[in-house]
């Protein structure tokens, strides 16, 4: 797995929320991450990830108490994708991360037009999620720092 720096660790551990229908993967994917130094909050469907996410949201579009999201696209209620677009309609930048067994090129186009940090289509390595939440992380501690130096 890709582990935070001691660097990173400094700021940690990051909280990750994490939205995913199915148990066992969530598990999974829940262990890994708290295996890697961070906090998980997990939640069960796409309804929960946003009424989480209305009941956290601050004035600056940040999500409180939240480094990162990690989502699964198909669930049932709300899509991972219609969180992000309730995120983005109310100006929140918080960093998205999609997971889904449903890829297409289509799919990964909007995500990204939605500003996703990435789309990871099942099955893919847990080495690959964490090492794009480390980059992530990494590059919202260097915006944040560059904004407290001006």
């Amino acid at each position: 797995m890709a582990t935070p720096s001691s660097s990173e660790r400094r700021y940690e551990p990051a909280k990750v929320l994490l939205a995913e229908d199915d148990d066992a993967f969530r598990t999974l994917v829940a262990g890994a991450l708290r295996r890697d130094g961070y906090e998980v909050i997990e939640l069960q469907d796409g309804a929960a990830l946003l009424e989480y996410c209305a009941n956290n949201l601050s004035s600056d579009g940040t999500i409180r108490d939240v480094d990162l999201i990690v989502s699964d696209v198909r669930m049932p209620g709300f899509s991972g994708l219609d969180v992000l677009i309730a995120l983005r309609r109310v100006a929140s930048a918080a960093p998205v991360v999609l997971v889904t067994a449903f890829g297409d090129p289509s799919l990964h186009e909007f995500a990204k037009k939605l500003d996703a940090v990435a789309v990871l289509d099942k099955p893919f390595d847990l080495d690959d999620l964490c090492e794009v939440i480390v980059a992530r992380l990494a590059r919202r501690r260097g915006e944040r720092r560059r904004e407290r130096e001006h």
